[in-house]
């Protein structure tokens, strides 16, 4: 796996740009029914061996992965739809992120992923119970089966269940031959770690898969568990072989691991690199390049290759006769309709069951409102309740539009971890789940800038008329789910959570400018014009502006210039005349439905891609 230099460092290094090898002539075996641990120091390609076992390095212009990869003795090569299909049910793979719906408990969390994987055409529900059963019970969270997942706002289970949770969710409805685990200790305690690591192994010996992990310094009693050893060292590999063998091995060449030592602890500190000083680096590069190149001497030995190929023969052989397993390949995602309403169920409970994210925004549109209501407190009809009215509706306008964005901004781009991981496993279509998504956050939606209305509208002294209500209040609504749509386009290209919430208030600052309380749309220059078109502020505005200005008389002031009759006037000054609350609000639908068919073409255009491998 080589990695080109950019054209900046091209640009500034020249002829010492050079490309950078992120793994470097490894080769080896992993044995079903054997735990593998791939170890090493920070940097040394554990993760990018560990993505290329199970055939998911991210695509990049800039590297270049070449080599040979046999699951089961069938070659795995070009990245096509065939073999993508046959490495989903052949490999599963376990990422260091333990990213869930935080509402749903375990029970239903594994329910939703047997779903995808056994569709009712072809399993009942007892099936798939059963088969959620079976999973609960072989990685040792039965007992956490009706909790809930959890995360930082809601209490849950611990760190070690959800790493097991991740297995399970991996192994539920489907029979992978390799099960990939990256870090699956991270960030856990002993403990954890401890039950982590022997459900691995439980799951290698019982069920005869071949179980491969990349980790970092286990403890004692870890180490014990494990057969073989990958040792890692500046993507090359040091060592690959039993556990057993290792002692040996480096005793042979000079490093005898010390009686009480963890052997674990002192392999890492053995091919890690000291930058302390000049003289302690050049001997630590000394020692790893002499370490790299005895395995890879003892590598290009014949016997060896014809024990690697004796292995895989003997595997694919072991596959092919053994009958009690069942064949992943023969499942098939869900049908469309199918899809959606799994997706709705899973996305109805996440929304419903989030209360304290929920009381968190009853809070804010209730403060929100009964700030505005004190601030515009019963205006009447004089002169000067014309400019209130319109910072009013202008100020409601923002507020509902901010307090959805703000809250798509912060939820998607962690639900985005989520949808990626499955989709890469080719659970689901980002038609169903988007559908499904919308359809599950609408009833919840609207009920806060509903409760804002109710009070607001009362408290500062709007149209008395009931149809004006009804208009006002259905409106915010419709802001809130454009403002909704605008923050999903918006976090479908943000990287991160950080990314998104920085971008989202920018793209609506824009908006708000062009909001037509401002500038005069007659007055944006040409080239500005589409943002005026756009801006869903702006087609908040001028409907509730309409719906609150159109029939109402004004008292005068007795001045002799600069009274405004009636809102007729204040209408034409603002360029909304000829216009209705309906046209606002099918302009919103417009504003919200490109938003909605942008964010479904980007999630598609941005699904997980990955490396194809050259020979």
């Amino acid at each position: 796996m080589t990695l080109q230099p950019t054209k900046k460092e091209k640009k500034k290094l020249g002829a010492d740009a050079k490309p950078k090898r992120i793994l470097d002539g490894v080769s080896g075996a992993a044995k079903p029914g054997r735990l593998l641990a791939i170890m090493g120091p920070s940097g040394s390609g554990k993760t990018s061996l560990l993505n290329a076992l199970a055939a998911q390095v991210p695509r990049s212009k800039r590297l270049t992965l070449s080599g040979t990869l046999r699951h089961d003795d069938v070659s795995v090569g070009q990245d096509t739809r065939r073999n993508r299909k046959r490495l989903n049910d052949a490999v599963a793979y376990v990422q260091q992120q333990d990213v869930f719906y935080s509402q749903l408990t375990v029970r239903e969390t594994l329910e939703t992923a047997a779903a995808m994987r056994m569709p009712t055409s072809k399993y009942t529900q007892s099936q798939r119970s059963e088969a959620v059963d079976d999973v609960l019970r072989a990685m040792g969270i039965a007992h956490v089966a009706s909790s809930k997942v959890g995360d930082v706002k809601t209490r849950g289970i611990s760190g070690g269940e959800k790493k097991r949770l991740a297995l399970a969710c991996e192994l539920v409805g489907g029979s992978p031959h390799v099960v990939c685990c990256d870090e699956p200790t991270s960030g856990l305690d002993a403990f954890q770690a401890q039950r982590v690591v022997e459900s691995l192994k439980k799951l290698a010996s019982d069920a005869r898969r071949t179980v491969v992990c990349s980790i970092h310094q286990p403890r004692g009693s870890i180490v014990a568990m494990f057969d073989d050893l990958c040792l890692m060292a500046n993507g090359r590999c040091v060592y690959q072989g039993a556990w057993t063998d290792a002692p040996e091995w480096f005793e042979r060449l000079g490093h005898p691991i010390p009686t009480n030592a963890n052997p674990a602890e002192f392999l890492v500190d053995l091919v890690s690199v000291d930058t302390s000083s000049d003289a302690k680096q050049k001997e630590s590069e000394a020692r790893v390049e002499a370490l790299a190149a005895a395995w890879e001497k003892r590598g290009r030995s014949a016997d060896v290759d014809a024990d690697v190929d004796a292995d895989v023969a003997e595997h694919a052989a072991e596959q092919k006769t053994d009958e009690s397993a069942p064949a992943a390949s023969a499942n098939r995602r869900a049908g469309l309709a199918a899809q959606f309403f799994m997706l709705l169920k899973r996305s109805w409970r996440q929304v419903r069951r989030d209360g304290a994210t929920n009381k968190i925004r009853l809070s804010t549109s209730m403060n929100s409102a009964l700030v505005f209501g004190s601030i515009f407190w019963r205006m009447g009809l004089t002169q000067t309740s014309i400019q209130d009215r319109l910072g009013l509706l202008q100020v409601s306008a923002i507020n509902a539009a901010m307090a959805a964005l703000m809250k798509t901004l912060t939820a998607f781009t962690s639900e985005k971890v989520i949808v990626n991981r499955e989709r890469a496993s080719g659970s689901y279509g980002m038609l169903p789940y988007l559908a499904a998504k919308l359809c599950a956050e609408l009833p919840v939606g609207a009920f806060f800038p509903l409760a804002f209305g109710a009070v607001v509208y009362p408290m500062a002294g709007l149209h008395p008329r009931a149809d004006r209500f009804a208009k006002f209040a259905g409106l915010i609504v419709l802001e809130s789910f454009t403002s909704s749509a605008i923050g999903l386009a918006v976090s479908s290209v943000a990287p991160s959570t950080e990314a998104a919430v920085a971008m989202g208030p920018a793209v609506m600052v824009l908006f708000i400018v062009f909001g037509g309380y401002y500038v005069n749309a007659d007055n944006v220059p040409m080239c500005f014009r589409w943002i005026n078109k756009c801006s869903l502020i702006k087609w908040a505005f001028q409907g509730l502006c309409v719906n609150e200005f159109a029939g109402l008389e004004f008292e005068k002031s007795g001045k002799k210039y600069g009274d405004q009759s009636d809102g007729g006037v204040v209408l034409e000054r603002l360029g909304f005349v000829g216009t209705s609350a309906g046209d606002a609000a099918r302009e919103q639908v417009n504003v919200a439905s490109f938003c909605y068919l942008l964010t479904l073409y980007l999630l598609e255009k941005n699904a997980p891609k990955f490396q194809s491998m050259e020979p």
